[in-house]
């Protein structure tokens, strides 16, 4: 009598738990807004971000120098001195001389470097974009991993309340005889693996979230950082318009895409190597009296210098043909990439409609049958109509779909964190 009142209590108690609850996960508002600050935080105070913000400026400063004139040379000096004696006012040619030099690449070298160097800038822009995106998936994988973490250590808690309970069943009957040694040791044993279970994922907690606080450029011994399961999204995918967007938003593909016109460019200024630059001089002499003291007009000189590309087939040549299979380089590329990322997306909206499809299926069908299998077997069980193994084995069996759903929701919203940094943009 006593077994049975208290398998009645038990009854309330196990209906009670979480691990019976309908809807085990957080609202979706509440994880969501919680994730959205952490993206947020991460997207501020990452210093792989901040870094990568710094190359971009730094890139962007590099455009303007590439297409400047080289500094003017100032040249001051004697001219046709003579050695025996040392006197400036002997000979007429003797000067003092102050000059000015200026080089000047030859028309639309300038422009083409400046291009070059405001290529590599913008392909450093969709890097910083690419890596922020990035961030932004490896924050959410680490944090929906965080929450599986958590959520099993409830299920782990809720469940091994409830083994205590049948094991204090099964002593309780074999205290008067009702049950068998082996359902005892079977409680005791089933308790020992949850609860080893449970320390398992206890220890592997801090791991997950220390790799979430780097994400988010916190300190390691900063305070724990608290999470939610996330729920289902019900939104439809579209997979052509999602492989669309990615051709066109994802920052990757842009960035290969400013590399292939930088190669152009490139191959633009490798090509105009072969026009000579000029050199500008203009000197000023000043001469002294003749031995007689009778003055000498200064004089004035202006030369013009400039190189002869006579070695374009050492020199050239190889500059072209190189700049001109990077461009190709390039372009092979972007078109491995964009073969890459629709066959992911295709990939991840294959994982999303899965696991949209098994949440939905535990949720309506399996969960609530296992739930009625452990009422109806912990209701045969009062009765001595089975013995605790079956009532065991129909917890853990409700148990282990508990953490598959969890599961489920966690690789459905993985799957749609990777979607996101395909398309290259937010989607929810």
């Amino acid at each position: 009598m006593r077994s049975t009142v208290f398998a009645a209590s038990l009854m309330g108690a196990m209906l009670a738990t979480p691990a019976f609850a309908q809807n085990a996960a957080a609202p979706a508002p509440a994880a969501a807004s919680a994730l959205g600050a952490l993206v947020a935080e991460a997207l501020q105070n990452n210093p792989e971000l901040r870094a990568a913000a710094k190359e971009t400026e730094a890139a962007g400063e590099r455009v303007r120098p590439a297409g400047a004139l080289d500094d003017p040379m100032l040249e001051a000096g004697l001219l046709n001195v003579p050695i025996q004696p040392w006197r400036l006012n002997r000979e007429d040619m003797t000067m003092k001389m102050l000059g000015l030099s200026q080089k000047l690449p030859y028309p639309g070298k300038r422009a083409l470097r400046e291009q070059v160097a405001a290529k590599d800038a913008e392909s450093a822009g969709y890097g910083l974009r690419e890596t922020a995106n990035r961030i932004v998936r490896e924050v959410k994988l680490a944090y929906f991993d965080l929450a599986l973490t958590d959520e099993t250590v409830r299920l782990l808690q809720s469940n091994r309340q409830i083994l205590q309970q049948f094991l204090r069943i099964a002593e309780s009957r074999y205290a008067v005889g009702q049950a068998a040694q082996a359902e005892v040791l079977k409680a005791q044993t089933q308790l020992g693996r949850m609860s080893e279970e449970l320390l398992r994922m206890e220890r592997e907690r801090p791991v997950t979230e220390a790799e979430l606080a780097r994400l988010l450029g916190r300190r390691a011994n900063a305070a724990p950082i608290a999470v939610k399961l996330p729920s289902l999204r019900e939104a439809a995918f579209d997979l052509e318009a999602l492989q669309q967007a990615a051709l066109r938003d994802r920052p990757q593909l842009l960035g290969l895409q400013s590399v292939i016109e930088r190669g152009t460019k490139a191959l633009d200024l490798a090509r105009k190597e072969a026009q000579p630059d000029f050199d500008l001089r203009f000197s000023y002499g000043q001469r002294e009296r003749d031995v007689a003291n009778m003055p000498r007009e200064d004089v004035v000189s202006f030369t013009v210098a400039m190189n002869l590309p006579l070695w374009r087939q050492d020199k050239i040549e190889p500059r072209i043909a190189e700049a001109r299979a990077m461009r190709e380089q390039a372009l092979e590329m972007l078109q491995a990439q964009q073969n890459e990322v629709l066959a992911k997306l295709r990939q991840q909206v294959a994982i999303i409609e899965q696991s949209r499809k098994s949440v939905h299926l535990y949720e309506t069908a399996i969960l609530p049958q296992a739930r009625l299998a452990v009422e109806a077997t912990l209701a045969a069980y009062q009765v001595s109509r089975v013995d605790l193994l079956m009532l065991l084995d129909s917890q853990m069996t409700l148990f282990s779909y508990e953490i598959n759903r969890a599961r489920e929701l966690v690789n459905f919203n993985k799957a749609l964190a990777e979607i996101e940094l395909l398309a290259g943009k937010q989607l929810f």
